[in-house]
């Protein structure tokens, strides 16, 4: 046989094993699945990006690695459906990649996913197999806002098919149509590189956000600051505002900014009212600030908009609490802006409030939390108006404010960042200068209260002088540093005294004056006139319109050596003749009325006789219940016939809310010498 014969045998073979695998390579090209190659994978991450074959819906089978998706549309995994083909869509949509691991020398490390960002809820097959996912699918549904990336095993390296089925919820006012499906690019790598790189995740978000939970934490420090001040002092309602307001970022952070295990709609539910929060503070702290709180007609309608955007935003929470995946969404959808438009448009309110504050003249610490609490709510209300139906409007503006305007060791600086940090600084400014005017203020106070401390001497005689004839006990115990009560016993050259008792409406310097004013004129009237009731009528005419609306009650009494007692009322209680109280004319207190008239009663004192005189805080003694010591225990005490002292410490100890002085005068025998007895507080020390 011939060369040429012996070979054509092999050369028939050749071609005919050539045309078979021209035919394994072209025969199924309709059907070839898009396969991703990954070499040499080891202990190392690959990337599973390019075209994943893609379908809109929802089949179980195509989780199976023999389904046949080469009919399928191919996307990219590098941005999600709605940035590519299919915008504006809600719904299910699976994803599916052939994957071809080639083999490595050496033991075959353990296969693990990570999955940076898929938008909402999503479940991953590996050959079939259902590996895991993150949230929920209906009827229980339940997605995450801002998750963080999701990592799954995988089991041991081998070839096979992976497919995710996503499902995007419907849109909510403030969604773009560009949303839904995977985001960024998957990664398949061994167990331990997967966790090397979320720990890398990790770290980065950690350090990125390092000057944001900074400043966070600061606004948290200013909110305790705030309310324990405000709990302090009640009169000090900027204090709670400024806490309220500090609250909005801290609470926002914890709902929205942390990779916390927080569903999406409870999130955003409870995020709305959070916004109101940081609005209605805004107002209020505006109005304080610029000293508006006293404009009646703006705190009426600064009321009325802080119940209807927290009454919208609370709604619009409930909105966010429904499934939307069962429910109407065209319906909650239109509630939604409804709502959203509402309090959208209540919040250019501060523009009003900045208006009318213009052309006052505040202080520059109060001008400048003003402008920068004026400044971020502004542009927090441009950013979510702008955000409200981008899917239509596609404005763009919202992604302006948010992006950085530079960075710092990682840290994005976006201009809500710069003024919030600018407000912070402003808020620590004006605490400062607040903590200085409080300073001035209390040296100013101290200073009346020292004034009215000298004023004390007035109030309270530093000796009595002997009445001959009579046993004299005093005291006197102030309820604050400064009182209004004030009593004069007044010597006169005959032997008989003028004794001087009543009792200010009104406390502290204001009443030091007016008991100072008292004083002296009664002084005056008592060198010309012996009859109480004539030298009431001239204090009356003295104190006519000096008082401010306040008034004076005084009881006055001329004494003889002989036990001749003549006394003058003008609405003061009357005094106790031993345990009997004296019934005397009614009569106005000092102040009121120009042309008031008072008359005298004569009582002639025996041996023995007590006469008492006191003012009100003795009768109304109040227990920490509220019980009030009352005429029956006065009475009973006065029975008793107790020192002026001793009469008081019961009273302080029943529980003083008011000035109490007391007067006890009692007539000695013929022979017996005089004596006198005061007891009053020291000039108090007003504590620095």
């Amino acid at each position: 046989m011939s060369k040429l014969a012996r070979g054509l045998p092999l050369l028939i073979t050749l071609l005919g094993s050539c045309s078979f695998y021209a035919r394994a390579e072209q025969a199924p090209a309709a059907t070839a699945p898009n396969i991703l190659t990954i070499q040499g994978l080891g202990e190392n991450t690959a990337p599973l990006g390019g075209k994943w074959q893609f379908h809109l819906g929802d089949d179980p089978a195509w989780s199976a690695p023999a389904f046949d998706d080469s009919a399928w549309e191919q996307l990219a995994v590098d941005q999600t459906w709605g940035a590519q083909t299919h915008p504006g869509y809600t719904g299910f949509g699976w994803y599916r990649r052939h994957i071809d691991f080639a083999p490595t020398a050496g033991p075959q490390p353990d296969l693990a996913l990570y999955l940076p960002r898929i938008d909402d809820a999503y479940e991953v097959y590996w050959n079939g197999k259902l590996m895991g996912g993150y949230g929920k699918f209906p009827p229980n549904y339940v997605s995450y806002f801002h998750p963080p990336p999701y990592t799954l095993g995988l089991g041991q390296v081998r070839s096979g098919v992976l497919a995710i089925r996503v499902l995007k919820a419907p849109f909510t006012s403030f969604d773009s149509s560009d949303l839904g499906g995977i985001a960024i690019t998957p990664i398949a790598g061994s167990t331990a590189a997967i966790t090397g790189l979320k720990a890398i995740y990790d770290h980065r978000f950690l350090r990125t956000h390092t000057y944001t939970f900074a400043l966070n934490f600061l606004y948290a420090l200013v909110m305790f600051l705030g309310f324990l001040g405000w709990l302090r002092n009640r009169d000090q309602p900027i204090l709670l505002w400024i806490a309220l307001f500090s609250s909005e970022p801290v609470l926002l952070t914890l709902l929205l900014g942390l990779h916390l295990p927080i569903s999406y709609n409870s999130a955003i539910g409870w995020a709305q009212p959070c916004f109101s929060i940081g609005d209605i503070s805004t107002w209020y702290l505006l109005l304080y600030l610029l000293q508006l709180d006293g404009n009646v007609r703006l705190r009426r309608w600064t009321r009325t908009l802080a119940i209807i955007s927290m009454c919208g935003t609370c709604l619009d929470g409930l909105l966010s609490a429904i499934n939307w995946t069962a429910a109407n969404t065209h319906a909650l959808q239109l509630a939604d802006a409804v709502f959203t438009v509402i309090f959208t448009v209540i919040q250019i309110f501060p523009i009003v409030i900045v208006a009318m504050a213009i052309r006052k003249r505040l202080t520059a610490a109060r001008w400048l939390v003003a402008i920068f609490a004026f400044l971020v709510e502004m542009v927090n209300v441009i950013r979510i108006a702008a955000e409200q139906g981008q899917r239509y409007t596609h404005w763009t503006i919202s992604n302006t404010i948010a992006t950085p305007l530079f960075r710092i060791d990682g840290n994005p600086f976006t201009l809500l960042t710069i003024l919030s940090t600018g407000l912070f600084l402003s808020i620590l400014y004006a605490v400062y200068r607040y903590t200085v005017e409080q300073g001035q203020h209390q040296a100013a106070i101290e200073q009346e209260f020292r004034s009215a401390q000298e004023l004390q001497r007035v109030l309270i005689p530093e000796t009595l002088p002997q009445l001959p004839g009579y046993a004299v006990t005093s005291a006197y115990r102030p309820a604050q540093e400064v009182g209004g009560d004030f009593f004069q016993v007044l010597a006169k050259p005959s032997g008989a005294a003028i004794i001087l008792l009543g009792d200010v409406s009104g406390k502290g310097l204001k009443a030091a004056m007016t008991v100072s004013l008292i004083i002296g004129a009664a002084r005056t009237l008592a060198d010309f006139y012996d009859d109480p009731a004539e030298i009431l009528t001239g204090l009356n005419r003295r104190l006519n319109g000096r008082l401010q609306n306040g008034f004076v009650t005084a009881l006055i009494l001329r004494v003889d050596p002989d036990g001749l007692c003549t006394l003058a009322n003008a609405g003061h209680l009357s005094p106790f003749l031993n345990s009997t109280e004296l019934t005397l004319p009614a009569a106005l207190p000092l102040g009121l009325v120009p042309s008031a008239s008072y008359e005298t009663t004569t009582v002639h004192l025996a041996v023995d006789d007590r006469l008492t005189l006191y003012t009100d805080g003795l009768l109304e003694a109040r227990t920490s219940t509220g019980e009030l010591y009352g005429f029956d225990r006065v009475q009973n005490l006065f029975a008793s016939d107790p020192t002026a002292e001793s009469a008081i410490t019961a009273a302080v100890t029943f529980g003083q809310e008011d000035d109490i002085t007391v007067l006890t005068l009692t007539r000695l025998p013929v022979g017996v010498e005089s004596t006198t007895s005061l007891h009053a507080p020291t000039l108090v020390t007003v504590a620095a």
